[in-house]
């Protein structure tokens, strides 16, 4: 059974900073600041759990000290004004709590997943058991009942969370259709094995379906059926997703992702779409693109496509508001320009 013990050897630590985080400065009854209370390490850094503080020798009484937050029954942390990383706090919430794993919205930050999560940032831990048990109940605790299989949680820094497969289903009713297509494209991109050391995708369009499979009925599905469907393999980022998404609703021809094009003898380009039939590549490009550096690539980029017959549609954060429909006008325009056209000519009879 899933959850009987703690993979403690085969975890890793993940983090992203979140600010729902319990921080008090405290006085002793005299008005002055108490002693100070030292721990040992790990425990003087991060969230912890009083059986885990107990185990590293720490006295009953050090545990009742001012300096250590308590921001529900059995969890301290230790004074600071730096914010606690999501997945330490996770980890001493699902510590605390038998048999649950962190899910839902905690489990998408703590993966650092892209896409618009409205409830992400609220304040508390979501905490998930398998159905049949009691629902956790704590303070601070978002408490969830539901169907987990075993191969939908895993072991991460001494603590249970719902994979990223499950996690993608279970914030579905949250999430609009583009924004959980925005997800579902980053679990099917094939990394970059040189700067991401991994060579595997996290999922593929089966592994998806499948979880889907296996929870019909489950809240958001409906939603989440229609954005596997509009997710494909290739893009980078969430808002080239979101450009691709809109640049199909507009009635454009589909474009093919992040492939590699010919343009001269020894001279290739990787644009993030690309309309070969008409010679139009489309870039977006965030912020990283604002260095010296990249700007120099980025002009010679687009020489290269130039020298090459190629017009390239350069797209930033501008043109994405209003449902992207700057971009998509000049990403028409451009097509057009090269014989496109919305309303192919019939054959003459």
């Amino acid at each position: 059974m899933f959850f009987g013990h703690l993979l403690r050897g085969s975890c890793r630590a993940l983090g992203t900073p979140v600010d729902n985080v319990f921080r008090r400065r405290h006085l002793c009854h005299d008005g002055q600041m108490p002693r100070p209370l030292v721990l040992p390490p790990p425990l003087d850094s991060r969230p912890f759990n009083v059986e885990e503080a107990r185990a590293a020798g720490v006295r009953a009484g050090s545990l009742r000290n001012p300096h250590l937050d308590r921001p529900s029954r059995g969890i301290r942390i230790p004074g600071t004004d730096d914010p606690v990383p999501v997945a330490e706090m996770a980890r001493a919430y699902s510590r605390v709590s038998p048999s649950s794993a962190a899910s839902h919205a905690t489990a998408f930050a703590v993966w650092d997943m892209p896409g618009f999560l409205p409830v992400l940032g609220r304040p508390g831990i979501h905490v998930s058991r398998r159905a049949g048990r009691t629902m956790p109940r704590r303070r601070g605790a978002i408490g969830h009942e539901t169907n987990l299989l075993d191969d939908e949680v895993c072991c991460v820094d001494g603590f249970w969370i719902t994979t990223r497969l499950r996690t993608w289903l279970d914030i579905s009713r949250r999430m609009s259709i583009d924004e959980l297509s925005v997800v579902a494209d980053h679990l099917l991109r094939v990394p970059r094995p040189d700067l991401e050391g991994r060579s595997e995708p996290y999922a593929t369009h089966a592994d998806l379906a499948d979880m889907l499979d296996r929870h019909k009925g489950t809240p958001g599905i409906r939603k989440a059926r229609l954005a596997l469907e509009a997710s494909r393999v290739g893009t980078d980022s969430g808002p080239e997703t979101r450009l691709r998404l809109a640049v199909l609703r507009a009635g454009l021809p589909e474009p093919v992702l992040n492939q590699f094009v010919e343009l001269a003898p020894g001279i290739s380009r990787q644009p993030d779409m690309a309309f070969v039939e008409f010679l139009v590549a489309t870039e977006y490009e965030g912020a990283g693109h604002s260095s010296p550096d990249q700007i120099v690539r980025d002009i010679s980029c687009e020489e290269d496509f130039s020298q090459a017959g190629w017009i390239q549609v350069r797209i930033s954060k501008r043109h994405m508001a209003d449902d992207a429909k700057p971009a998509v006008g000049k990403i028409r325009a451009a097509l057009v320009s090269r014989g496109w056209s919305a309303f192919p000519q019939l054959p003459r009879r």
